[in-house]
């Protein structure tokens, strides 16, 4: 029996957490060399998260230019900040809110919007308008049962479009314009 599982942590939990063998491995490094207990998994699940971490989308997201002589403030903590000339200066901000918006789609896609404005406000800046963009990739995995799977997506599509221009129209902040993309896919057939 290994450590990992006098401790009560198996494989199974690592994958459940959405860890891959390398980043448990990474984990017991920063920890120096000992296993994690199940609270600290579960500490590290999260903070290596899409939501958290962009695990995902880091390797797009460095494709983006972020030095410039317009470049105010780059890439990181809060919004970035680009000098927009007459002393003016824009500052903008990206949020990707899949997992609290598959969770709860109404109060998700509200909170996404919510913590995109705060990060504005933490620079200083005075929000005055939100775009929004859903992006859907294939929902439907197989042909059993395809129009549960569908009614559900729909269901949560109206949710998420009825919270997003919520904690913008709360703040004074109006949702100028937004994209909505869906593919739907039965057995690897696009609609």
């Amino acid at each position: 029996m290994n450590m990992s599982q006098t401790l009560g942590i198996s494989p199974e939990d690592i994958r459940e957490h959405g860890l891959t063998p390398e980043e448990y491995e990474k984990i017991k490094q920063l920890l120096g060399g000992r296993e994690p207990t199940i609270t600290e998994l579960g500490i590290f699940s999260v903070m290596w998260s899409e939501h958290c971490s962009y695990k995902s989308s880091r390797v797009h997201l460095k494709r983006l230019p972020t030095r410039s002589r317009r470049v105010v403030q780059g890439p990181g903590e809060n919004a970035g900040i680009i000098d927009i000339g007459d002393g003016w200066a824009c500052a903008f901000k990206i949020e990707s809110h899949n997992h609290p918006s598959f969770i709860e789609p109404f109060q998700g896609a509200a909170t996404g919007v919510g913590g995109i404005l705060r990060d504005i406000f933490t620079m200083g800046a005075r929000p005055v308008a939100v775009m929004d963009s859903l992006r859907f990739g294939p929902i439907l995995e197989s042909k059993a049962a395809p129009h549960k799977k569908f009614i559900g997506i729909i269901r949560c599509w109206r949710e998420w479009s009825a919270g997003l221009p919520l904690m913008g129209t709360a703040l004074g902040c109006l949702t100028l314009a937004g994209r909505q993309s869906l593919k739907l896919a039965i057995r690897g057939i696009r609609w």
